[in-house]
C-alpha cells in the first residue's frame, strides 16, 4: 500500500532493526525503513561527534569489520555495528587538541548537504544529469572568483582536491601558451611550494627538472629577484616557462608569496600566473582579511580549498580562472551521448573529471549557514589563536616560523638536526598523551612541530597548556 504523504510517518527503528535493509529507496512514497535507518545512522554520528573531547583526537587502531560482502543481506543492526567499528578508529577533528593539519571540524550544514548530495546522486558530468546543481555550480564558482577580485569574465570548476586543481591550472596554462608539444617547458615556484606541483609536471609528461624552484626569504616567501634571474637563465638555455606559481599559504609556516610583485613580473614577461591559495584563499572571502592576499585578483588562475579552514566537508576545492572560457577550450572533447548543454558547457567539459558528485552543494549550504559574519569570525578566530600561541611561546629557546596565516612551526633554537628530530618525536608523543595532536613536518633538513590554528573549539586555556608544554620541552635540549 502506498503511504499517504499527507500524513506524517513516524518510523519505529525497533520494527526494522533486525530486517535486511532494502537495497534502494522506494520511489513510490516515503520509505519508512530508509527513514529509520538514516535516523539510527545520524544518531550514531551525532554521538561520535559529541564524544570527541572525551576520546582524544587520535584513536588507537581499531579492529575493522570484514571486508567481503559475506553471503546474504545484512540487517540494520549488523550494518550499524560494522559502521561503529570503522568510526571507532577515525581521526576526530572536532577535538580541541586536533591541531596537526588543515582539517578543521565540519560545519553542520555541510554534513547535511553531503547526505543530501549522496541521496540525490546527481552527476555533474552533464546538465541533464544535474539540472539545478549544474546551475548552482556555475554561479557559486563565479561568485567566489568575483569575491576574490577576479574580472567579470572569471569562473571556475570544482575539483577533487587542491592537487587536481593545481594540475588542471597548469594544463590550461600550457594550452594557452601554445606549449602542448614542448616537453622542455618549465614551471617556476618557490622551494616551499606544494608537492602537488611536482606530481603535476610528472603527469603532464614534462622533464624531470620541469619544476624549477627558488629559495624563500626569512619570512618563507618567494624571492622575486631570484625567480626573475632564473627565468632569464632558462630562456638563454632555450627553455620556455609555461607558468609561474605563487603560493598563498605554504604548508609548514603559512607564508604568502609577494603576489603583486609576481603579477608585475608575469605581466612584463607575458607569463601565466597561477596562485595556489588552497590554504590561504579563504581569507580573500572577507573584507577584513582580504589584504593578506593583495594581488591575488591579478592571477590568471587560482586554487582555493574551502575544506582547509571553513569547515566544508571533504573534498572541497575550486579551480578559478580569469577567463572561464579557457576551461572548456582546454578540456572539452565533446559528449556525443548527451544533449547539448543549456549553459556554456557541460560540467564534464570544464575539467579533467567526467562523472563527479555535487560537491558544490556542501560549499553553498555551508557558506549560507555562516553568512558574511560567520566567515569573518572563522577567519579572524584562526588568526587570533595563532597570535595567542605565538605570544605565549618562548622565543628565546624556540625558533618560531609563521607567516601571516594561521599556521605556526617551531623547533629548539641552535640545536643540530639530530637533536631537533629527537625533540620533535618525543615532544609529539608527550603532547598526544595530553590530547594535543601536532604534526611533525620535515622542513629545512629536520622535523619541526607544527600547529594549525583553524579549529574553532580550541580556546585560550588549551593554548596556554600547549604553550607551557612546548616551552618546558626545550629546557633540556642540548
Amino acid at each position: 500500500m502506498t503511504p499517504d504523504l499527507a500524513m506524517p510517518l513516524v518510523g519505529n527503528p525497533a520494527i526494522h532493526s533486525s530486517l535486511p535493509l532494502a537495497p534502494f529507496a522506494s520511489p513510490d512514497g516515503l520509505d519508512p525503513q530508509l527513514q529509520d535507518f538514516l535516523d539510527l545512522t545520524s544518531a550514531k554520528l551525532c554521538r561520535w561527534l559529541g564524544e570527541a573531547q572525551a576520546r582524544g583526537p587520535l584513536p588507537t587502531l581499531a579492529v575493522l569489520p570484514s571486508i567481503e560482502p559475506e553471503g546474504g543481506p545484512r540487517s540494520f543492526t549488523q550494518l550499524l555495528d560494522d559502521l561503529q567499528l570503522v568510526m571507532d578508529g577515525a581521526y576526530r577533528p572536532s577535538h580541541p587538541g586536533a591541531l596537526a593539519h588543515l582539517d578543521p571540524p565540519p560545519l553542520t550544514a555541510s554534513i547535511a548537504a553531503d547526505l543530501v548530495c549522496a541521496g540525490l546522486n546527481n552527476n555533474l558530468l552533464a546538465e541533464e544529469l544535474a539540472p539545478s546543481l549544474s546551475n548552482l555550480e556555475r554561479q557559486l564558482c563565479t561568485w567566489v572568483a568575483h569575491r576574490l577580485g577576479m574580472p567579470e569574465s572569471a569562473g571556475g570548476v570544482p575539483a577533487s582536491g587542491g592537487s587536481l586543481s593545481n594540475l588542471m591550472a597548469l594544463v590550461v596554462a600550457r594550452q594557452q601558451a601554445g606549449l602542448g608539444s614542448d616537453a622542455d617547458a618549465v614551471v617556476l615556484a618557490s622551494a616551499d611550494a606544494h608537492v602537488s606541483l611536482a606530481k603535476a609536471v610528472r603527469v603532464m609528461g614534462l622533464r624531470a627538472d620541469a619544476l624549477q624552484t627558488v629559495p624563500v626569504d626569512g619570512s618563507g616567501a618567494l624571492q622575486v629577484e631570484a625567480l626573475e634571474a632564473l627565468l632569464l637563465k632558462l630562456r638563454q638555455q632555450g627553455r620556455s616557462c609555461l607558468a609561474v606559481v605563487a603560493t598563498a599559504g605554504t604548508t609548514v609556516r603559512g607564508a604568502v608569496d609577494p603576489l603583486q610583485a609576481l603579477a608585475d613580473l608575469c605581466a612584463r614577461h607575458h607569463l601565466w600566473l597561477h596562485v595556489d591559495a588552497a590554504i590561504g584563499g579563504a581569507y580573500g572571502l572577507s573584507p577584513t582579511t582580504a589584504a593578506l592576499l593583495s594581488g591575488v585578483e591579478r592571477a590568471d588562475s587560482i586554487t582555493i580549498n574551502p575544506q582547509k579552514l571553513l569547515g566544508i566537508t571533504k573534498t572541497s576545492s575550486l579551480l578559478l580562472v580569469a577567463d572561464r572560457g579557457l576551461l572548456s577550450r582546454t578540456f572539452a572533447t565533446g559528449l556525443p551521448y548527451m544533449e547539448s548543454p543549456w549553459g556554456e558547457a557541460h560540467g564534464g567539459e570544464q575539467g579533467l573529471q567526467g562523472s563527479r558528485p555535487a560537491e558544490i552543494l556542501k560549499l553553498w549550504l555551508g557558506l549560507r549557514q555562516l553568512g558574511d559574519q560567520g566567515i569573518e569570525q572563522l577567519l579572524e578566530g584562526a588568526l587570533q589563536r595563532k597570535q595567542f600561541l605565538l605570544d605565549h611561546l618562548d622565543a628565546e629557546r624556540l625558533q618560531l616560523l609563521s607567516g601571516p596565516l594561521h599556521l605556526l612551526a617551531c623547533r629548539p633554537m641552535h640545536a643540530d638536526h639530530d637533536a631537533v628530530d629527537a625533540w620533535s618525536a618525543s615532544t609529539r608523543a608527550l603532547l598526544l598523551d595530553h590530547q594535543f595532536m601536532l604534526s611533525r613536518p620535515l622542513y629545512a633538513g629536520c622535523h619541526h612541530l607544527k600547529a594549525v590554528l583553524g579549529n574553532p573549539h580550541t580556546q585560550a586555556p588549551h593554548l596556554e597548556q600547549l604553550a607551557a608544554m612546548l616551552n618546558g620541552s626545550v629546557q633540556e635540549v642540548p
